[in-house]
């Protein structure tokens, strides 16, 4: 028979980054499919940046390097912030976005624990600030692309190469479905009209919508292994949801459908993979909630009044400031005080 007490041993933060990295690889394997290997130079620069100015950054604060580096810790940074940027962004863009989340948005606070933003949302808001114009430079899919670049042409575009004779950037590229819808809405279009050009597919981009759908596996995976709790995918994407079908049903010819906000844009990363960090969010599952509805109210409003296509990454860092008031909002009351 077994004796008190009934504890259980908590996965080491080794093994969690692990299996969240583990949880993206369909994603990964989304992007090659629909936008061709690019994606795996991206990640290898951001991986290669993030250990090297981890170790860095290590030596100069006196910390031990191989525990901090083996944690994994640095590497999920990479991963994250390498898929929130276009495919074919230039090395020095991936670079730089790698740095300043490391550096800046990590040890410049402390190190893994002390963070309260998001490093990889901030290293994605500081490159969409400084440099919009490549940020919103998506690849078209390939099986829109008026040319398709092999994995060596990528390879070499990505490192400032020229593109092959006689192909222009405009004939493997075109706008997000968000950026367009926002444009066009600009121009007075109706949504239904707006929707039916090339990159809108069944429920969002078409085939980003592959990439959605690999993520909500991945995400689903995570609740599995208990990896991450319900509250603050669940209270993210039916805000979101709920937000978007309240402007639909008032005006559906100037406002997208529910399901077009969940299916498009950084949606399904940032319900299972960004918001859930557990550095930077609520401890309370009050304050999940609380947390989780906020980012989805904010992302809906940049997204239709502001400024930027998506507002993922933006409303996360907002809602990051909150946190420390929100779990002293949400504390539970201790035992034989009153609240």
């Amino acid at each position: 028979m077994s004796r008190s007490p009934y504890l259980s041993s908590a996965p080491s933060v080794s093994v969690i980054m692990v299996k969240v990295m583990l949880a993206l690889i369909p994603a990964i394997a989304a992007y090659v499919w629909v936008y061709g290997a690019g994606i795996l130079v991206t990640l290898a620069l951001a991986s290669a940046t993030a250990l090297t100015a981890e170790a860095l950054m290590l030596k100069l604060r006196n910390r031990p390097i191989k525990p901090f580096l083996m944690d994994g810790s640095a590497l999920l940074t990479a991963w994250l912030l390498a898929l929130s940027l276009p495919p074919l962004a230039p090395w020095w863009l991936v670079v730089v976005g790698t740095l300043f989340a490391i550096v800046i948005a990590k040890h410049l606070y402390g190190g893994l624990g002390y963070n309260p933003f998001n490093p990889a949302m901030v290293g994605y808001a500081v490159l969409l600030i400084s440099f919009p114009v490549i940020m919103t430079h998506w690849p078209a899919p390939l099986e829109l692309a008026q040319a398709k670049l092999s994995f060596a042409e990528q390879y070499q575009f990505i490192f400032g190469a020229s593109l092959p004779n006689g192909v222009q950037v405009d004939a493997i590229s075109m706008a997000t479905p968000l950026d367009y819808l926002k444009t066009q809405l600009t121009l007075h279009h109706q949504v239904q009209d707006i929707t039916t050009a090339s990159q809108f597919g069944a429920f969002g981009a078409k085939g980003g919508e592959l990439v959605v759908w690999a993520y909500l596996l991945g995400g689903l995976y995570l609740l599995q292994q208990r990896l991450i709790t319900w509250h603050l995918p669940t209270a993210f994407l039916g805000a979101l949801a709920l937000m978007a079908g309240a402007f639909y049903l008032v005006d559906a010819n100037h406002f997208a459908s529910p399901v077009f906000h969940l299916f498009t844009g950084a949606s399904m990363l940032g319900a299972f993979f960004i918001i859930t960090d557990p550095v930077s969010g609520p401890t309370t599952p009050k304050g999940k909630l609380i947390f989780a509805v906020g980012i989805a109210v904010l992302t809906y409003l940049i997204r239709v009044y502001g400024g930027y296509p998506d507002g993922v990454a933006f409303s996360v860092l907002l809602m990051n400031m909150c946190v420390p008031l929100i779990d002293a909002w949400t504390q539970p009351r201790v035992f034989g005080h009153s609240k």
